[in-house]
């Protein structure tokens, strides 16, 4: 329980029985006399809904979808606020107001038409805190005495099904005159642990910038379209002024199919805003849901859509920008702000799968495969730290296993035939790998030391489901997910071998895990896991790898994985090594790897000498290829290689997003790779700088701001010899590598380079 004095304050909602919609909730304090002048004032909220908070008729913050998502059966955050000039402003009285709407803890969650998961209608708890010149603090809390309730003019709202909102009732002053409000009613008191608050630490939702319409046309149905020219993550505002009681309806989605809103996609997601007009000039903005779309679909407008009556308002947690990267190949620039714009999209809070159909979950394993770039793009230590505290939570409260997603709605849902609760690889390894990742990018070793317990619960729970023969067999897997080889309607049905992926991607998180012990100075905990791993590795090289170095089911990922995770000695590498080119080749340079396969195909190309095959997957635009849905017209990353087929129809799979960032991690490799960057220490203490030139490319830049100052590399290729130059911060230092493998010596500061490119 946090140290906030929360005895002052009760859970409680509104009365059974009020009006339909969003509820407002209100209370009225007189300021104490006596004490002297008001020194601060602090409201501090929370609540099983998303809320906005007023005091004395203005917004406390900017934030939107507050308090946002987390494992609220054990972390329900709060937030605080500083109100201190809201509250001065109040002439003697404080009107503390709130708009409730149902978010994730009372809306649909999931696919199947499930809602209200952790309460049945949206709660609230609030205390605000006045503090006197006399050292006097007076306390005034939500309670079921004081507190009242009354209607809104938004008459729904859901994450999924969107918002509707009639601007002919009026509340104007509710949250600001003091005077009894007609037709308001007492709330009603909920049962609740306060040990479950918790201060928020991660960044908050906001508004980070708008968009207008590129187009504005009628479809051959006869129907307006609006085209962003962007796939994003938000909602539209709305300018309009016509007669009372029209309704404006806006539907959304990522594309078009057939010249009409593509909207199959979204399974059972109404993605739908509805507006009443007053009658006079109205801005709607539906601020307790959010959609995932570049098209908008619009019904029942008055007249001519004039410029400035509809913007895109881009919305996502509070993350500063930190990663750049460019080329010469405007195609690879356009596939890097796709995959900028993916992680923009899906990190709204939670790390989520999309942001636009009836799902929008924190599935585990999309953040383990795309980590590495995430850390690199946007500043998310804070946000991946606070995602990991419900990793531990829910693993903590069910044996040790990190679940699908995270917040685990899916132990609360009707159960899923063939996918139990059981630990299962890249998705329950994201326990690991994505601590390991935040540690690497930002060197702060508190996450890293917050994280371990959830490392090992793991690895511990994991060790009791291996085979006799020491391998992960035999449970549930998703494994390489999404291979293009496998059919639209069994994404499971990928090349690779399930037990081969399971017991290498685990290797891989013992290994980690052993790293992590020795940082933290658990001289135990590391030649635990160091034998953990040995035994893995053994295990795997006996029951998988043939004498010629040949994997089991020999095909893209497993010698993927085998390979940049160390599995294999120096002449099976090798063998590997060849063995992946030669599969990228005969395939047409044609991405064949998934979820498992997909983050590590090029690193592991260009281990093991041949980057010259990274760049042709990397630059191949036939399907399925990073290329082709650039070609095609995306703007982020697609959940499939082939979301849309080359007619234009859309793939007739179930799971058909056009914004998924799993499929970006490639852009680790162009950072890594193509860029040069890495870092030699955790943090970027020390930096490798590493450009291998090649894919016709004739120059590339890439920059971090990283804990220690702005690192950046940018090369330009001329008649076989690249000239790098180099700049690192102050007190930083580094090592070249040239292609050839040779190494210099970085000091701080500009530095320029000339190397041979065969």
């Amino acid at each position: 329980m946090s140290g906030i004095n929360w005895t002052f304050s009760r859970m409680v909602r509104a009365a059974r029985g009020g009006p339909p919609g969003a509820p407002l909730m209100r209370g009225v304090v007189e300021i104490e006399p006596g004490h002297g002048e008001i020194t601060s004032a602090v409201l501090h909220a929370s609540g099983l809904s998303v809320f906005e908070a007023q005091v004395n008729g203005r917004p406390v913050s900017d934030e939107v979808l507050a308090p946002g998502w987390s494992s609220y059966e054990w972390r329900l955050r709060y937030r605080t606020y500083d109100v201190t000039d809201l509250v001065r402003a109040g002439d003697g009285t404080v009107v503390v107001g709130f708009t409730l709407g149902n978010g994730w803890a009372c809306g649909y969650l999931g696919g199947q038409r499930t809602r209200g998961f952790w309460a049945e209608r949206p709660t609230l708890i609030a205390l605000l805190e006045i503090a006197y010149a006399d050292g006097h603090v007076q306390l005034f809390g939500t309670d079921d005495r004081t507190w009242q309730s009354g209607p809104s003019p938004i008459t729904a709202d859901d994450l999924y099904g969107g918002q509707s909102i009639d601007a002919r009732v009026d509340v104007s002053g509710w949250s600001s005159d003091p005077a009894p409000r007609d037709g308001w009613a007492a709330v009603e008191f909920v049962p609740f642990d306060h040990a479950r608050l918790v201060p928020t630490t991660g960044p908050v939702v906001r508004r980070q910038q708008e968009l207008t319409p590129v187009e504005i046309w009628t479809s051959p149905a006869g129907r307006t379209l609006v085209d962003f020219g962007q796939n994003l993550v938000g909602w539209v505002r709305v300018n309009v002024r016509g007669e009372s009681g029209r309704v404006v309806t806006l539907r959304h989605a990522e594309v078009l199919e057939h010249d009409e809103l593509g909207t199959r996609p979204l399974r059972t997601a109404a993605a739908t805003d509805t507006y009443t007009l007053s009658g006079a000039d109205d801005t709607f903005e539906p601020t307790l849901t959010f959609h995932g779309f570049r098209y908008v679909e619009v019904d029942g407008w008055p007249g001519e859509i004039a410029e400035g009556a509809l913007t895109a308002v881009v919305v996502h947690s509070d993350m500063r920008r930190i990663g750049d990267f460019e080329c010469s190949d405007e195609l690879v620039n356009q596939l890097y702000r796709n995959v900028v714009w993916g992680q923009r999209g899906n990190f709204l809070d939670v790390p989520t799968d999309c942001p636009q159909r009836d799902e929008r979950l924190g599935w585990t394993g999309d953040i383990a495969a795309f980590a590495p770039t995430a850390v690199h793009l946007f500043d998310v230590k804070d946000f991946l730290t606070e995602w990991m505290a419900n990793v531990e939570a829910e693993q903590s409260h069910h044996g040790g296993v990190v679940p699908y997603v995270v917040p685990d709605v899916i132990k609360l849902d009707k159960p899923r035939n063939g996918r139990p609760r059981e630990s299962t690889c890249l998705w329950s390894d994201a326990g690991v790998w994505v601590p390991w990742a935040v540690w690497e990018a930002y060197g702060d070793i508190e996450p890293l030391r917050a994280s371990y317990p959830t490392m090992t619960a793991h690895l511990d729970h994991v060790e009791t489901l291996l085979t006799a023969d020491g391998l992960w067999e035999g449970s549930f897997q998703f494994a390489d997910w999404l291979d293009p080889n496998a059919p639209p309607d069994d994404p499971f049905r990928a090349l690779a071998d399930m037990g081969v992926v399971a017991t290498a991607c685990l290797y891989r998180s013992a290994d980690l895990a052993a790293r992590t012990a020795t940082v933290l100075g658990d001289a135990a905990g590391g030649r635990r896991y160091v034998d953990y791993a040995a035994r893995l590795k053994a295990a795997f090289n006996e029951h998988y790898v043939d004498d010629d170095g040949r994997i089991k089911s020999d095909c893209p990922t497993v010698y993927s994985l085998a390979i940049c995770f160390g599995l294999l000695g120096s002449e099976h590498e090798s063998w590997a090594g060849a063995r992946l080119a030669e599969l990228a080749a005969a395939n047409g340079y044609r991405v064949a790897t998934g979820f498992a396969g997909t983050p590590f195909v090029l690193h592991a190309l260009t281990r093991t000498g041949h980057v010259d095959t990274a760049y042709r997957l990397l630059l191949e635009r036939e399907c399925p290829s990073w290329l082709y849905p650039v070609l095609m017209g995306a703007t982020t990353i697609w959940e499939r290689w082939d979301s849309m087929l080359p007619d234009g129809t859309i793939n007739p799979g179930q799971m058909t997003s056009f914004n998924h960032y799993a499929f970006g991690a490639v852009a680790d490799w162009l950072h890594r790779t193509v860029g040069g960057v890495a870092p030699l220490e955790p943090g970027y203490a020390r930096v490798l700088v590493a450009p291998r030139p090649g894919g016709g490319l004739s120059w590339a830049r890439t920059s971090l701001d990283s804990p220690h100052g702005k690192v950046s590399v940018e090369w330009h290729l001329s008649h076989g010899e690249a000239t790098v130059q180099v700049s690192l911060p102050e007190g930083v230092t580094g090592v070249f590598r040239a292609p050839d493998g040779t190494e210099t010596d970085l000091a701080s500061g500009l530095v320029a380079l000339k190397v041979t490119v065969e």
